[in-house]
């Protein structure tokens, strides 16, 4: 476990100037002008933030190097074109979220790779058994899967969020007049919100929350080896799923050839530890989790949205820089 500061947590701190403005100036445009019209001028702003945002570039740069170095495959190296793709995966990704929640993105138009039935159990949660935990990350979209549960599936779905960088987007869709998501901030999983996330599992609500993101405030996190490197990740989704004993699942949507998947996989049937195992088991689950989401990258390799410095490597910034 680790509690010093890493670069990962910069995020934290960082005013997420390039996403919110990027969001906002995409919804006003797509609203105003229809998502046609919008599409050769999504090329401009887009430009406009890869050319501002120099850490930004190093980042997705280091990103998209470590990615090609773990799989072998050389097609994958980072290129100016290639950092500048992610940007504008990124910048797609936001206005197929518009979509979603105007309901022009359906249920039907979503296929579901789900071979262990994770559904069935999501649907029968709603008026009978407890609620599960959804481990996703910030690779694809989101919120296709949150609106597919709340206005598809009509399934109440918590998601828990680190940071008020959140709210901004939540603020835009209320501005837009669309469907909030219910969101619960989470700086520390104290006793007062164990018992909260506690009852509303009881209550056959679900909860989502992102495994890939360490916390606010000095948050405790864990290493381990992602894309071949050490790499921060937050031990709140196990240490939660341990105190609550309720089963763990992970999601992740990818957009593949124009078409939208979301991935449903079971990942821990019954978390719990033994006393005085409780570092050893939440670093075999962390490094499980970090194992498949290496996997799923490969699947979309330019959909993984964290525009900061993930893995704590000297002089990375350095070496990246352009």
């Amino acid at each position: 476990m680790n509690d010093a500061r890493s670069p990962q947590r910069d995020w934290a701190g960082r005013k997420e100037r390039g996403s919110f403005v990027l969001m906002k100036l995409t919804a006003l445009m797509a609203r105003w002008l229809g998502r046609r019209v919008l599409t050769p001028l999504l090329y401009v702003i887009v430009f406009y933030f890869y050319a501002s945002d120099r850490r930004g570039r190093r980042s997705i740069h280091q990103y998209q190097t470590r990615l090609a170095a773990w799989s072998g495959r050389a097609e994958l190296k980072p290129t100016s074109h290639s950092v500048f793709k992610q940007y504008l995966a990124f910048a797609e990704c936001l206005l197929d979220r518009l979509d979603v929640w105007n309901g022009k993105l359906r249920l039907e138009q979503v296929q579901l790779d789900d071979p262990a039935d994770v559904r069935m159990r999501l649907l029968q949660s709603r008026g009978q058994g407890r609620g599960q935990i959804l481990v996703c990350a910030h690779l694809g979209n989101l919120d296709v899967c949150r609106a597919m549960a709340e206005l598809g599936e009509q399934v109440p779905l918590n998601v828990l969020v680190h940071t008020h960088h959140v709210g901004h987007y939540n603020r835009l869709l209320g501005e837009a007049g669309e469907h909030r998501m219910r969101l619960i901030q989470v700086s520390e999983l104290d006793t007062a919100l164990m018992m909260d996330l506690a009852q509303r599992i009881e209550r056959g609500e679900w909860l989502a929350i992102a495994g890939d993101r360490v916390p606010l405030h000095g948050g405790r996190c864990i290493q381990v080896n992602f894309l071949g490197e050490t790499a921060p990740m937050p031990q709140g989704p196990w240490l939660m799923a341990g105190m609550l004993r309720c089963p763990v699942n992970l999601i992740h949507c990818l957009k593949v050839e124009g078409r939208y998947t979301i991935h449903l996989e079971p990942y821990i049937e019954a978390p719990a530890w033994e006393r005085g195992e409780r570092e050893a088991a939440i670093q075999r689950w962390a490094q499980g989790y970090a194992d498949r989401l290496a996997q799923h990258c490969l699947d979309a390799p330019r959909q993984w949205f964290n525009f900061y410095p993930y893995w704590q490597s000297p002089g990375t910034e350095a070496t990246h820089a352009r």
